[in-house]
């Protein structure tokens, strides 16, 4: 299937495949199908619909939108249009919403429900580029025109002019903008990230090649789309394989969907991963002594097994057939909590923890991590199902180039890597120099085959008093396997050693508290107590053997409230915003170390 734009990749797949369940999305407590056909058909419509209002080549139209089908139908309009999609998180606040849609000096905005039409309505007199807001939901929180209006007006224009829609798509040119995404970012304002055409579609060609998918395959996608890791691979990637997606009701409803949809494969963030281990970990420590010891022993048998498959060798037939044991009595019914047919998960947006991913590769399930960012379209590596190595993201995609500086951080050069930052010269001249290598702010290392390793971000890598340098994720990922750890940041730049913000898991912290009969009934109780402190510093210390001297942490404080996003304390793909944290926690820090 050739394609060079978005919109000849949507109409080659529908052409291709011919599927009657595209796209699945759950209504009332009942699973709904859209076909190819339905989704290509009112995608033209809307953005017929769209031209009538119009909307031309070229304009920024801002999307407000929780996950759902229409996401789908809009960005696809968008695309037939040429139009440029400027999404926009769901939990973004008023404030933060103005400033993206004022930036992007957006012509449309496309608004869900009534919980976002609230907002909108706050700061419609501040959007003083947008001539139209389009709604998804009818409701009376805010003026505009309904999307099935517009469809609407678009039939009518397709039954007058059949071949404009054709005309239009046409124009579109591999070098046109395709969307501005506007980067969640740890500091600072968010930067508009110009992704073109090609960008999209060679990182969407590069998937095809280094992902086994199929027209068989069907994904739950449930990262948001305004992030571009599941946009990219959901609305472009899965159509292109032919693969069916079933849209999950939300990340609190992935549970359930799991066993509801059985996908084959899924993306994930780490945090999702975390979860699923502590969950395990807990339903183990629950049971009889000897479910215990078999559980441990699977896990075991399956480490050892593991080794041969990732070398892709057979396993001695002793060997084998304690496999198939551990497998029947364990790994089936850990692998049924996940629907029972999942192929392979890609992780992703954040570095997991080599522990997690060897612990599922035991119990037979596969978490394939990649690498990437927003400004890379995004993906730069991923590690392929058959040829993976854990504590690595992968070798480098086709057509992409990646050398390691003489700092050590990740330099980029391929199709993948954005136009540049929207209205922002300056700082587009300071990540891209002049031979094209887009500057990551990630340190890494390739490895003897090609694997690249990422160590932390730039900005992150801790400097001790001593000179000592620590990354701060690779320990953090060891940590947070921990169960009773919810939460770590761990600081000291400039100090004499490193220390670390806890955020316990307060439901396994209560279960503990009531074993050693510590009267906390509240989280700010448990994270007061000091006999939980101790408790947590020596889980710590208990995972502590791999790290050198400097690097172990040598004090804590527990914390009484978890991150949130909604506090700014998060990124939407769960991503701690470490200045915010050091920043907002500065004198608790600064305690750590007085008392020391």
């Amino acid at each position: 299937m050739e394609f060079g734009t978005l919109n000849q990749l949507l109409a080659g797949a529908v052409k291709k495949y011919k599927k009657e369940d595209a796209l699945r999305f759950k209504k009332d407590g009942t699973w709904h199908s859209i076909s190819s056909e339905e989704w290509l058909r009112r995608a033209r419509h809307i953005a017929l619909g769209l031209h009538e209002l119009g909307i031309a080549h070229g304009d920024r139209v801002a999307l407000l939108s929780g996950n759902r089908p229409e996401w789908f139908l809009v960005d696809s309009a968008l695309q037939i249009l040429g139009a440029v999609n400027v999404p926009l998180y769901a939990n973004l606040m008023p404030s933060q919403i103005s400033y993206i849609v004022n930036d992007s000096e957006a012509k449309a905005f496309v608004v869900s429900d009534s919980d976002q039409h609230k907002k909108v309505a706050e700061i419609r007199t501040e959007l003083t580029t947008v001539k139209h807001f389009v709604k998804l939901d009818a409701s009376a929180e805010l003026e505009g025109v309904m999307l099935e209006d517009v469809e609407k007006k678009g039939q009518a224009k397709a039954a007058a002019e059949p071949d404009l829609v054709q005309k239009l798509a046409d124009a579109v040119t591999p070098e046109d903008l395709a969307s501005i995404v506007y980067t969640s970012g740890t500091t600072g304002e968010p930067k508009g990230v110009m992704l073109t055409q090609d960008n999209l579609v060679s990182n969407t060609k590069a998937g095809l090649e280094v992902l086994p998918l199929d027209e068989n395959d069907i994904a739950l996608s449930a990262l948001p789309y305004s992030h571009v890791f599941e946009r990219m691979v959901a609305h472009y990637l899965y159509p292109a394989a032919g693969v069916s997606i079933a849209i999950a009701g939300s990340i609190e409803d992935v549970a359930q969907n799991l066993g509801e949809i059985r996908p084959t494969v899924m993306t994930m963030v780490p945090r999702f991963y975390e979860k699923l281990y502590a969950r395990v970990n807990e339903s183990v420590d629950k049971g009889s002594a000897g479910k215990k010891k078999i559980f441990h022993w699977a896990i075991g048998v399956g480490g050892e097994h593991g080794k041969y498959r990732l070398a892709g060798k057979s396993a001695p037939l002793g060997l084998e057939l304690k496999y198939k044991l551990a497998n029947a009595l364990v790994f089936k019914k850990l692998q049924a909590r996940i629907g029972g047919r999942l192929r392979f998960f890609v992780s992703g947006a954040a570095p997991l923890a080599q522990e997690i991913a060897n612990f599922f590769w035991a119990a037979g399930i596969t978490i394939v991590e990649g690498y990437g960012l927003t400004e890379t379209s995004p993906i730069i590596s991923v590690n392929r199902p058959k040829n993976l190595k854990f504590g690595t993201v992968g070798q480098i995609i086709p057509g992409v180039e990646v050398k390691i500086a003489d700092d050590g951080e990740i330099d980029v050069r391929g199709p993948n890597v954005m136009k540049g930052y929207y209205k922002n010269e300056a700082t587009t001249a300071e990540a891209i120099d002049s031979d094209g290598f887009f500057h990551t702010g990630d340190i890494g290392e390739l490895d003897g085959d090609g694997f690249l390793k990422i160590t932390d971000r730039k900005k992150d890598i801790i400097v001790t008093a001593g000179g000592k340098n620590i990354a701060p994720q690779l320990i953090e990922g060891r940590l947070k396997t921990n169960a009773y750890i919810a939460e770590i940041v761990v600081v000291g730049n400039k100090r004499k050693f490193p220390a670390a913000l806890v955020v316990p898991d307060f439901e396994k912290l209560t279960v503990w508290c009531a074993r050693q009969s510590i009267a906390a009934d509240s989280p700010a109780a448990m994270a007061a107590h000091p006999r939980v402190t101790e408790f947590i510093l020596a889980e710590i210390e208990s995972l502590s053997s791999g790290f050198a001297q400097y690097e172990r942490i040598k004090k804590i404080t527990v914390l009484a409230k978890e991150f949130t996003i909604e506090d700014g304390e998060l990124t939407p793909t769960l991503k701690v915003k470490r200045r915010v944290i050091e920043s907002r926690y500065e004198g608790l820090i600064d305690q750590m170390y007085a008392s020391a």
